[in-house]
This record gives structure tokens, sequence and C-alpha cells, in this order.
């Protein structure tokens, strides 16, 4: 079964594990990013946003059929959720890092952003055949 979603998933598994170790690991600070009003905010939203616009990817990729109710689960409440256990589990589970409600607000804005992103390619980009 993980076979499955390897090979139907590859990009959104890649996307997902590399934000899981960047969430789970400490960071050095980035000169760079303290110029950047808001800067790991911008970052939580991208991160996500592209998550989620993976998942539209790869879903119509390996769909020929679509399935609204499975989409809207797996592209737009999973990563959510995952934006919100990964915040829990900074609080929580690590030393390094923390959790912040506003982190997990930008991760909700970049779903939400890709999630519209992704509606907008599906309508208006063919349907696999």
């Amino acid at each position: 079964m993980l076979h499955k979603y390897l090979r139907r998933y590859p990009i959104t598994l890649l996307v997902a594990v590399s934000i899981v170790f960047l969430s789970l690991l400490p960071i050095p600070e980035i000169k760079l990013a303290e110029d950047v009003p808001l800067a790991d905010k911008w970052t939580h939203m991208v991160m996500y946003g592209v998550l989620t616009l993976a998942i539209w990817f790869d879903y119509r990729r390996s769909h020929r059929q679509y399935n609204a109710r499975k989409l809207l689960a797996f592209a737009f409440l999973a990563p959510i959720a995952m934006g919100g256990t990964l915040e829990l589990m900074q609080a929580y589970l690590t030393t390094c890092r923390s959790g912040e409600w506003l982190d997990f607000v930008a991760n909700t804005i970049g779903v939400c952003l890709g999630t519209i992103v992704g509606i907008l390619i599906m309508k208006t980009a063919k349907k696999p055949t």
C-alpha cells in the first residue's frame, strides 16, 4: 500500500517530509531574514502553499476522475492538520523549537492560497486522459 502512495504522490511526500524535518530540527539564525518583516511567517505560508500545490498536482496527475470530498480532505484538511500537529510537536517535543499560533495561522493561509490556485488550475486545465 505504501508503494502505491510513493508512486502516486512522490512530490507531495518529498515536500511533506522536508517540512517535517525543517520544522523539527534546529535551524541557524539567518542574517538576511532579520531584514525581512515577518520572514518566518512568509516562510510558513510558502512551505504550506507549495505542499498544497504538490498535492493538487500529484492528485491530478495520478487520477482520471476527481473525487471532490477526497481532494478536500487530502489537499485542504490534511495539510492544515499537519501544520497544527507540527506546531504542537515543536512546543512539546523539542527543546530547540517553539510552537506558535501565528505560525499555524500562516500555515493555514498558505494552504488556503494553494487551494485557490489548485482549484483554478483544475478548472482551466484539461482533464487527464
